[in-house]
């Protein structure tokens, strides 16, 4: 599955992009199969469908439609930044075998230590346009950010 990880944080960093050239929070995923197989790819909707809930993980899993649940166990979820609780409830529920992780130095809450202890292999990039993309967004909408992560 490893061999996947460049193509998987190239398109969930393409997505944050996408989701801020749209106004939004530049946060993306994008879930792979074992095979390289892409099955679906999101960014954070939360300012442009007024939602409370649509993060980059879970816009990612919607646009996934609805799959069996043994297809999940084989599947990498991608995302630019370290989940939240509630992406990390996500990727739990349909037991995600891997998280990949663009970086967690603009946010870090306990999603990936619990990942760990509950099974889900966990990697963090440490990828520099994924830090920068977020660094510069919380410098420049701080109030968005605070309210993007519950603050």
């Amino acid at each position: 599955m490893e061999k996947w990880d460049e193509l998987g944080m190239k398109v969930a960093y393409e997505e944050a992009v996408k989701g801020l050239e749209e106004g939004g929070v530049p946060i993306g995923g994008c879930l792979i199969d074992e095979d390289g197989k892409i099955l679906g790819s999101g960014h954070n909707m939360r300012f442009q469908k007024n939602s409370a809930t649509l993060h980059g993980e879970i816009s990612t899993l919607e646009n996934c439609g609805r799959l069996k649940g043994s297809v999940y166990k084989r599947c990498t979820l991608y995302t630019t930044l370290s989940p939240c609780d509630m992406c990390t409830g996500a990727i739990l529920l349909y037991g995600i075998a891997r998280c990949v992780i663009g970086e967690n130095v603009n946010f870090k809450g306990d999603g990936e230590r619990y990942l760990a202890e509950r099974g889900c292999k966990v990697r963090v990039m440490d990828d520099v346009k994924c830090k920068a993309i977020m660094k510069q967004f919380i410098e420049e909408r701080p109030q968005d950010w605070f309210e993007d992560i519950g603050e």
